[in-house]
């Protein structure tokens, strides 16, 4: 009993971990509502401020000569 209580609650762990883990891309925020805030220009590559209420995301993108695409490399949030 105890082992299933320690193997459900890890799989329930695992989940929720996956839930948060799920990348964010421009794409994504901008479909759920965000707006462009702003944009800057830094050593990382150009960033994107997106906003949405009391929340503020900041991207940012690359892109090649060669790429086919301007690809989000990570979003994170401003607090």
């Amino acid at each position: 009993m105890i082992v299933r209580a320690f193997a459900a609650s890890a799989l329930i762990a695992s989940g929720a971990g996956m839930a948060v883990a799920q990348e964010q891309s421009v794409g994504s925020l901008l479909k759920d509502g965000f707006t462009i805030a702003g944009v800057i220009q830094s050593s990382a590559g150009p960033g994107l401020f997106l906003q949405k209420g009391d929340r503020l995301m900041l991207c940012v993108v690359t892109e090649t000569p060669s790429s086919a695409d301007v690809t989000t490399r990570y979003c994170k949030p401003v607090r």
